[in-house]
């Protein structure tokens, strides 16, 4: 299942200066980890954004959000944004922002990091 690659670069520029950043591939699709913890990623034409469990209901209201259900039962705190709702810049950074102060606001997870992981610090 191929990711859109324009999506994942538009939202690589976002990240650009925000330190401990660590791109992967997963599920088919590609994320970003900030000091270990998930932030976004990019899976089919879909923004995938780690919003913790506080803002979760209130965000599932947004344009084009709905549950993160990769495994068939979704994950609190965790959205899909149907690409369509990130197609300006303004959206898209809005929703970057919030994954990313989510992962910010974890602990450090262990420094141990897969081999196809690439560091962007």
């Amino acid at each position: 299942m191929p990711y859109d690659d324009h999506l994942a670069e538009r939202v690589r520029a976002r990240l650009d200066g925000v330190e401990h950043v660590v791109e992967l591939k997963m599920f088919g699709g590609w994320g970003v980890t900030i000091r270990g913890n998930m932030a976004v990623g990019v899976m089919n034409d879909d923004l995938i954004v780690r919003v913790g469990p506080e803002h979760f209901e209130a965000l599932l209201e947004r344009q084009g959000a709905r549950p993160f259900d990769f495994t068939g039962r979704a994950m609190t705190g965790w959205l899909y944004v149907d690409g369509s709702a990130v197609a300006h810049g303004r959206s898209l950074a809005a929703w970057v922002d919030r994954g990313v102060a989510f992962a910010q606001s974890l602990p450090s997870k262990s420094k141990t990091r897969s081999k196809k992981a690439r560091a962007r610090t």
